[in-house]
């Protein structure tokens, strides 16, 4: 799933405990379990800073509470076209 970014995840890797359900969940795979080791002693889950949809899937998979922020890059607002015949369209 190639593309712009429409999102971005924070991870608290204190609060995560390394179950990797999150890194599997991730439809576009931008989670993944870090090399270094935690407070706890485990990988936590770390976003890899690439192609987030903002969809929240790891965010509702997550045993901890708190562990995982998504946040939801807001889309540009697109200009609207004129009406042709002036600020109104007339009425038929």
């Amino acid at each position: 799933m190639a593309g712009q970014a429409r999102g971005k995840v924070a991870i608290d890797v204190e609060e995560c405990k390394g179950c990797g359900l999150c890194v599997e969940s991730c439809p576009p795979k931008c989670l993944e379990l870090a090399p270094e080791l935690n407070s706890y002693g485990v990988h936590p889950a770390r976003y890899t800073g690439q192609v987030c949809t903002g969809c929240g899937i790891c965010f509702y998979c997550c045993p901890e509470p708190g562990a995982i922020t998504v946040y939801r890059i807001k889309a540009k607002a697109k200009p609207v076209a004129p009406v042709p015949g002036g600020e109104h369209a007339a009425a038929v």
